[in-house]
């Protein structure tokens, strides 16, 4: 579904990713885990059109991406969940739902597909007529799902969903990102938790100062002592 070949990206003088390549396929969960400064962020960035690479190429569902807008790439069926949520915090909760069906045309099955968030996300129901800045950061986070789900993406790609939130929302957010996939959308996830990343993952890729330096079954990573003591406190 999702291909990345050679990929090298720089901030300025910086160099980011190096030649990095890796693969999802349709139905996954993969993860993307390593430490702060990875490159994680990086990578969703150059998938979904923020960030151009110097080199190397991107494919979704068998088209080239590399260089399309971002708003396109929303279009084709990829969506971003962002790094610390930035929903539109001036907006009430269903605004932002709003917002994210903003690329599609089809409002009988927008109507339907607020419901789908609605039954997977009760606390959003409650709160349509509140402004999403005042919502918990938990409800933030599931705020942030909704709005991409309502884009109808066919992957999503999800950073960094459990920062700051307390544990038992963690488990909560996860249990979430599974139903979403088993539901039929394929998820790319990047995660600092990297012992619940790879409790969810089918495979993942282990990323170090921009270089892929270990990838496979998610559970055959989780239990390797190398990825173990470097990324999983031993």
């Amino acid at each position: 579904m999702l291909r990345i070949k050679g990929l090298n990206v720089f901030y300025g003088t910086i160099h980011a990713l190096h030649d990095i390549t890796f693969e999802v396929n349709e139905g996954e969960i993969v993860s993307l885990i390593g430490a702060n400064g990875a490159g994680k962020t990086t990578s969703l960035h150059s998938i979904s059109g923020i960030l151009q690479p110097k080199t190397g190429e991107i494919s979704f569902m068998g088209k080239p991406i590399t260089g399309v807008p971002a708003n396109k790439i929303v279009k084709m069926g990829l969506c971003q969940v962002p790094e610390g949520r930035r929903i539109f915090a001036n907006l009430t909760v269903f605004e932002n739902l709003e917002m994210g069906a903003y690329t599609r045309k089809d409002k009988i099955k927008i109507k339907d597909d607020y419901e789908i968030v609605y039954t997977r996300f009760p606390r959003l129901k409650e709160r349509l007529k509140q402004i999403a800045g005042t919502l918990s950061g938990g409800e933030q986070q599931m705020l942030a799902m909704g709005r991409a789900l309502m884009s109808k993406p066919r992957l999503l790609l999800m950073d960094e969903p459990s920062m700051g939130l307390a544990p038992l929302l963690v488990k909560e957010i996860f249990s979430i990102i599974k139903d979403i996939n088993k539901a039929g959308t394929t998820v790319l996830l990047v995660e600092q938790n990297a012992n619940m990343a790879l409790s969810i993952a089918n495979r993942a890729y282990v990323l170090e100062t921009g270089h892929i330096v270990a990838s496979g079954d998610a559970k055959t990573l989780a239990s390797s002592e190398e990825v173990r003591k470097a990324y999983l406190g031993g």
